[in-house]
């Protein structure tokens, strides 16, 4: 399982990195291989408002439905429309082709409260 060190990680299974005032967002591998294969990806709407830990989308696998938690606060800027047409790049190349969407987040706070790596590394091997 892959956890990049220069990353950030919510509970719920989602990274985030920093992009200049946006944050990038997408799911760890850990839980694109609990899903399974991907056949499709929600994408949340740009310009929506979101809060930290809200619903931000599904992604849907031949196991079950899962739904995208936002890791942080903010307007969506910029969504992946690649994953409307390749939906398997969330299993192939979650940290790059996979990722999600873009958050444009006035807070900062809501970035450095995520885990790092170790701290993700610990979620999930307990």
């Amino acid at each position: 399982m892959q956890i990049p060190s220069d990353l950030r990680y919510s509970s719920d299974h989602e990274w985030a990195q920093r992009e200049g005032d946006a944050v990038r967002v997408g799911i760890t591998d850990y839980a694109q291989d609990a899903l399974g294969d991907v056949v499709f990806v929600d994408l949340p709407k740009v310009g929506s408002t979101v809060v930290k830990g809200g619903v931000i989308g599904e992604v849907e696998s031949t196991k079950s439905v899962s739904e995208i938690y936002a890791p942080v606060g903010g307007t969506i800027t910029t969504v992946n429309e690649t994953l409307s047409t390749s939906p398997e790049f969330v299993n192939s190349d979650p940290y790059g082709a996979g990722w999600i969407c873009e958050i444009a987040s006035g807070s900062s706070g809501d970035f450095e409260a995520l885990l790092d790596a170790s701290g993700y590394e610990a979620l999930t091997s307990s």
